[in-house]
């Protein structure tokens, strides 16, 4: 199972703080080179605003455990850093922080059929099927923060 730790309230105390954004969009795949013409100063944007569009109703969590990585690799690893919105309803498809038991876990939010289920990217757990007296949904998670180069 993929757990999650105590949220931390996001503040948002310090001022803003721009960092320089980029024009050009960057592709994931081949497409040739970016024309030597290209206009790379798209102004400077502020991560905060641009993360934590609700700060009160915003926490942090830290997943643990590996039950929301796919098998290729992607998805959501030990040491990512959860941005969850408790304002936001959640709907089907949406990854949310859910109380089961007692226990805070990521999962995904599937609605299809008669019963909600959370289910996990990685196939080797089981889908939890959500019935009101053991599970809540405490939040919809809106980002992942991970550090790419360690």
């Amino acid at each position: 199972m993929l757990h999650v730790t105590s949220p931390q309230a996001m503040t948002i105390d310090p001022p803003p703080r721009s960092i320089p954004c980029a024009l050009y969009h960057v592709r994931a795949g081949i497409s040739g080179f970016p024309s030597p013409a290209q206009d790379y100063d798209g102004g400077r944007i502020d991560l905060n605003e641009q993360l934590i569009p609700r700060p009160t109703s915003t926490y942090m969590f830290t997943a643990e455990g590996d039950s929301m990585q796919c098998p290729d690799g992607s998805g959501i690893h030990g040491g990512d850093k959860l941005l969850v919105d408790r304002a936001i309803e959640a709907r089907h498809g949406d990854v949310v922080i859910a109380v089961v038991d007692g226990e805070l876990l990521v999962k995904e939010l599937r609605c299809r059929g008669c019963t909600p289920a959370l289910h996990s990217a990685n196939p080797r757990h089981a889908p939890i099927l959500v019935r009101s007296a053991e599970c809540q949904i405490w939040g919809v998670v809106t980002h992942i923060v991970r550090a790419v180069r360690r």
